[in-house]
């Protein structure tokens, strides 16, 4: 897949194209680049990042950094995708510069996006806008209940099966693991610590059976209440792993919401309980 964060890498011809930010890249957004595809042509993905919400200064807990976004749109199906910066200055476009600036530009001729798709200044460019503007139009049907604004609800509350379905694929964390305090090895479970980009949605604390790098992975977020801790860390094991991790890119599915964080009587029962986690974790079904 060919991504270009420049219009002139791109250069201009026939061209669908699928709009949107595509956070999470789930269930409506695969529609749409289904539907993109279907067309024939080459299928283009355009895309923004930052989020246009956060540049326009409203909070939004993204589910997938623009990384991941890439390999799951690659996945989906594009061929091309065009990473726009999305700036004050773009926000303030009408929906003609818009067209003009961007879709003319590589030669657009269908554009696809969902039924409900705003953009230009105000968001007052739709689907009838793009059709007066002279493109062909395939407004992509809403999926019931799935949208970007559900899954985050359902993270929040540590719902990571329901969030799976609507995603197609099991919730993810993504980050790069750092140095942590090495407590899981004396425990006889090292863990890796994941750094995530401060923008991105952690779901609910506790901990998950999932999976990472191959492996079934028992991951805990939380504070560690065992120690008295007050720093968030996400900790996966990776079950029946042997290497080292320090600053390497971790991708870790959660599959199941084992149980709440808590602390316990003594490092026994704690270790114990991690015990019974990691059975768990090997008995778990990946969701999706």
């Amino acid at each position: 897949m060919i991504v270009a964060k420049r219009i002139e890498d791109l250069g201009e011809r026939p061209r669908t194209v699928a709009i949107g930010s595509f956070d999470g890249v789930h269930r409506g957004h695969q529609r749409v680049i289904d539907t993109a595809a279907s067309v024939g042509s080459t299928t283009t993905v355009v895309t923004f990042w930052p989020h246009p919400r956060l540049v326009l200064g409203n909070r939004v807990e993204l589910l997938s950094t623009l990384e991941r976004r890439l390999e799951l749109l690659e996945a989906a199906g594009a061929d091309e995708v065009l990473v726009v910066e999305f700036t004050p200055e773009l926000a303030a476009l009408s929906p003609e510069e818009f067209a003009g600036d961007f879709l003319r530009r590589i030669g657009t001729e269908t554009v696809v996006v969902g039924e409900d798709f705003r953009f230009g200044r105000a968001a007052a460019g739709d689907t009838e806008a793009l059709d007066r503007l002279g493109f062909d139009v395939r407004p992509v049907p809403l999926l019931q209940e799935v949208s970007s604004t559900r899954i985050r609800a359902l993270l929040r509350e540590g719902d990571v099966v329901t969030a799976a379905q609507l995603f197609g694929r099991p919730a993810e964390l993504d980050g790069t693991v750092v140095l942590g305090d090495q407590r899981g090895g004396t425990l006889g479970y090292p863990t890796a610590n994941l750094a995530t980009l401060p923008e991105l949605l952690i779901p609910a604390y506790g901990i998950y059976a999932g999976s990472a790098r191959g492996h079934r992975a028992a991951t805990s977020i939380g504070v560690n209440p065992h120690y008295g801790g007050e720093e968030r860390r996400i900790e996966p094991h990776l079950l029946d792993f042997e290497g080292d991790l320090y600053g390497q890119r971790l991708v870790v599915e959660l599959w199941l919401r084992l149980r709440d964080e808590r602390g316990f009587d003594s490092e026994a029962e704690l270790v114990a309980q991690i015990a019974r986690d990691v059975k768990d974790t090997r008995s778990a079904r990946r969701p999706g």
